[in-house]
């Protein structure tokens, strides 16, 4: 299955060779990163930046495979040949070692014809053309031919340059073209021509179709099968084959002996033999099936032995039939022997480099191939057609002789760049380069390498010419057409930047010229003015390698402004060349309904001395200046200014109302105007009803339960952080310390689960009666705010005794009673009870505690009580200190409060 993304090493080695996306991929991670919060340009990232993301960031890596997918970097098929493993057994087979030195730079002369191990595991004189070791299915042969075409390497001048990048000091194309190094190949070289012998077919090579035809020469012998046709005074068709005698049988004519007759007198012989039996007849004879010859192939092969192949069958299929040479046979000198007389010498070159046949001898039965041990052996790789290992004859000594037969130098060979890693014969090895001769001129290095000699052992390296162009200038930032550029001798700047066309909209003024000046080619920068070239003013000369940089006008230290307020779209802008206040309005979306129209706040600023700020805040008519109808209203903005657009006044107040529920005449939510007061509403309310218990009115405010809510979290912050000093405190020494912790643990828990599970209600205490007039524009009068709300209940009756008393339950209500009198009929406090911190919440919502009356007055229990009302014992606090204590009495006061608000909804 392909992979879904390359590795980090792949990934890498491809933007080593594509410089351009390294810029489109360091662009989509400064996106990246500031979709993260941090704000970069994709100047400021370098190159080992870009490497370090893709190292450890999975996905990351996903995305830039499928960016080189979408951009034709990378196909399908690559990623999976990049995402298969092949075993190591199976890698031997594919891609064929040919176990010399020449072809893995360690300079040890070996050679191999490049067949895969497993052919040289078949038994030797294995003669049964019936048992075939390497025949597979034509599908797997298919898949394996394929994998090895994907595998193998093109020399092509059109493809880029192969180059290992190093890291550039600045992020510049130049410098990224400049820090390149040719890299030193190392790679596996094969034996030329060793291809044809992998991954091949005995039965192809023994059974070959009688796919040409067979001209009258062709001899005749034992078990080839005849057809003759016969036609004339009569029309027959006959079918012979030629029996071990070297003769056919025919009716009426007797037994012919036609072997060792060519095709011709054999068909000759036989008309002569059929028109005396038959008058008028016209004999033709064809060969329908070719018979088979033993043939012996020796020597240095894979599987050397006797194969039976057919008649017709070449040199090359002999061999190839035998599994093709060892690492030591030769490709150059086939020897094809009858009995002790050498029939021919046969070259495999002559057919893998020029398609001719040689070997035009055929087999005849007893007949052997002897392949003889290779003779000169030289590698040759880099800037060449065919890299490979070629074997010479003995009249080819020179370097010109291997360049043809590795296909000519491609046009990006340097032929002054030559190396030659050569072998002194039993001594030592040495290196020879080209260089060393006169070979400046393409004439005299033609010269050069027709007279180099090569030997045996050599590896000759032909390096490449510059990976980059010495005559281009560089385009980069914000332009159309960005990238190399040819150079040409008195180039100025504005012959690059001719117009505005050349460049994206609005660049910024300031560019910048990049300049490698020699002889090190370090880097400086001198700065230009864009308008000035477009109207020649500032026209530079330009040099080779010079980087041309355009900034947007909101790219660099983008000059922007602020709207706030009342428009659809506040926020931060660029500021576009001449715009106004009324320009960034409707840049914003213009006003809201709630704007004021007559004037604006703008914030201006400016660096005074060069050492410090000074504010200047002036007033626009905005409203004007937005509609046009007054030009001096609309002032041009300056970089940093903030307008902010007001809100009418009293706009939120629109809508304003009090819900009113309960025990009043009419019900309902009422709407009321800025500064009306509550004795207003109630009013238009109709007043309370006769059974309206005004003493236990619930009135809530939204901010008031906004400042409940933060003070209660606040509260339940405080319990569960300062829990640890209750079980520190030196009280709870002692054996029975850890049951002690446990209580107070279950205490503060219990405690905690009352303030969260009962949310503030945003109460006020107000004090109002049936009679409005006796309360109306008072301090009892308040003034109403949006989402008040207002409860009138009934008169409940009763009065409620909870906490740690034996029996929590509302007892019916007695005039005149004390707390006292309530909570001895509830059967009194229970033993967890703290007697001393018990307290009153009054129907109205205030509380009386111990200290309610004064210092002096601590007895709440003799406080006279009202219908509503709720004596609330509190559980004693155990251990800790005198702050944990408070904080636990706070917080079952605070889950407390909610009750009266719950006992007066149930008497609604």
């Amino acid at each position: 299955m392909p992979q879904t993304s390359l590795s980090a090493d792949q990934i890498i080695n491809i933007l080593q060779q594509s410089p351009d996306l390294v810029v489109e991929l360091k662009s989509e991670l400064a996106d990246r990163m500031q979709q993260q919060g941090v704000q970069i340009n994709p100047n400021d990232i370098s190159d080992q930046t870009l490497y370090s993301q893709i190292s450890s960031n999975s996905n990351l890596r996903t995305s830039i495979t499928s960016v080189m997918r979408a951009r034709g970097y990378i196909s399908n098929d690559d990623l999976q040949s990049m995402g298969s493993s092949v075993p190591e057994e199976d890698s031997a087979r594919l891609l064929p070692s040919t176990g010399s030195s020449l072809s893995r730079g360690d300079n040890v002369v070996e050679a191999d014809s490049g067949t895969s191990e497993r052919s040289s595991r078949v038994g030797e004189n294995d003669n049964s053309t019936n048992a075939d070791p390497f025949m597979r299915s034509d599908r797997s042969r298919q898949s394996v031919e394929e994998n090895s075409r994907r595998h193998e390497k093109v020399n092509a001048s059109t493809d880029s340059p192969k180059v290992l990048r190093r890291s550039a000091p600045y992020d510049l194309q130049s410098m990224r073209d400049l820090y390149t190094q040719v890299p030193n190949e190392n790679t596996q070289l094969r034996r030329f021509g060793s291809d044809v012998f992998v991954n091949r077919s005995v039965s192809a090579a023994v059974n070959t179709p009688l796919d040409v035809p067979l001209g009258p020469d062709y001899i005749v012998g034992a078990g080839d099968a005849l057809i003759i046709n016969l036609w004339g005074g009569v029309t027959q068709s006959i079918t012979r084959t030629v029996d071990r005698d070297g003769s056919i049988f025919l009716l009426d004519a007797g037994s012919i002996q036609i072997a060792g007759l060519s095709l011709g007198k054999a068909q000759d012989l036989i008309g002569s033999k059929l028109k005396q039996q038959f008058r008028n007849a016209q004999v033709s004879v064809t060969i329908s099936r070719l018979r088979s010859v033993r043939v012996y192939v020796v020597g240095d092969v894979q599987q050397p032995g006797g194969y039976d192949i057919s008649a017709l069958a070449t040199p090359l299929s002999a061999l190839y039939a035998a599994g093709g040479p060892t690492s030591v046979g030769s490709l150059r000198t086939l020897l094809h022997y009858r009995a002790k007389q050498l029939v021919e010498k046969i070259d495999l070159y002559d057919f893998l480099l020029h398609g001719i046949r040689n070997g035009s001898a055929p087999f005849e039965s007893g007949d052997t191939l002897l392949v003889p041990p290779a003779g000169k052996q030289v590698a040759i790789f880099g800037a060449i057609k065919r890299p490979a290992i070629y074997e010479l004859k003995a009249e080819e000594t020179t370097l010109a002789s291997v360049v043809e037969d590795a296909g000519g130098f491609t046009a990006a060979a340097s032929l002054n760049h030559i190396r030659i890693e050569r072998i002194d014969a039993h001594s030592q090895r040495v290196t020879v380069t080209l260089s060393d001769h006169d070979t400046q001129s393409l004439e005299s290095a033609g010269g050069v390498i027709d007279n180099f000699k090569v030997e045996d052992g050599d590896r000759i390296r032909i390096e490449p010419i510059l990976p980059y162009s010495q005559q281009a200038i560089y385009l980069a930032g914000h332009v159309v057409r960005p990238g190399r550029l040819p150079y040409s001798d008195g180039m100025r700047l504005s012959d690059v930047l001719r117009s505005y066309q050349d460049m994206l909209p609005e660049p910024a003024a300031h560019g910048e010229l990049v300049r490698l000046v020699p002889p090190d080619l370090h880097a400086e920068t001198i700065d230009f003015n864009v308008p000035d070239v477009m109207i020649g003013n500032a026209n530079i000369d330009l040099r080779p390698f010079d980087t041309i940089r355009i900034f947007g006008r909101y790219e660099i230290d983008a000059p922007k402004v602020t709207i706030r307020g009342e428009v659809l779209r506040p926020g931060t802008y660029p500021m576009s060349k001449g715009m106004t206040a009324a320009g960034l309005v409707r840049m914003a979306g213009g006003f809201k309904r709630d704007a004021l129209l007559e004037n604006a706040d703008l914030t201006s600023y400016k660096v005074s001395n060069g050492n410090h700020l000074v504010e200047d805040l002036s007033t626009v008519k905005i409203g004007a200046a937005v509609a046009g109808a007054d030009t001096q209203a609309d002032v041009p903005l300056k970089p940093g200014d903030i307008l902010a657009i007001h809100q009418i006044t009293s706009w939120n107040d629109m809508g304003e109302s009090i819900s009113i529920s309960g025990q009043v005449r009419f019900p309902g939510s009422y709407g009321f105007t800025d500064g009306e007061h509550l004795s207003s509403v109630l009013r238009r309310a109709g007043g309370l009803l006769s059974t309206a218990y005004p003493i236990g009115a619930v009135f809530t405010r939204v901010q008031v339960r906004e400042l409940e809510q933060k003070s209660r979290e606040e509260l339940i912050r405080q319990i569960e952080t300062n829990s640890a000093a209750a079980r520190l405190s030196p009280s709870l020494a002692g054996s029975n310390a850890g049951g002690e912790l446990q209580l107070i643990k279950a205490q503060q828990e219990q405690v905690l689960s009352d303030l969260k599970n009962h949310a503030p209600t945003g109460r006020m205490v107000i004090h109002i009666n049936a009679d409005i007039d006796s309360w109306a524009n008072t301090p009892a009068d308040i003034e109403l705010r949006r989402g008040d709300k207002l409860m009138i209940p009934k008169r409940p009756g009763f009065v409620l005794v909870t906490g740690q008393v034996y029996n929590v339950t509302a007892l019916t209500y007695a005039p005149d009673k004390t707390a006292g009198w309530y909570l001895s009929r509830a059967g009194g406090t229970n033993a967890t009870a703290n007697r001393k911190e018990i307290f009153i919440i009054r129907a109205n919502g205030s509380v009386v505690g111990r200290h309610s009356g004064g210092w002096f007055d601590t007895d709440v229990l003799s406080t006279k009580l009202n219908p509503g009302d709720v004596v609330v014992v509190p559980q004693k606090i155990l251990g800790g200190s005198l702050f944990w204590k408070t904080l636990l009495s706070s917080g079952q006061l605070a889950a407390s409060v909610a009750v009266t608000a719950a006992v007066a909804a149930a008497a609604l």
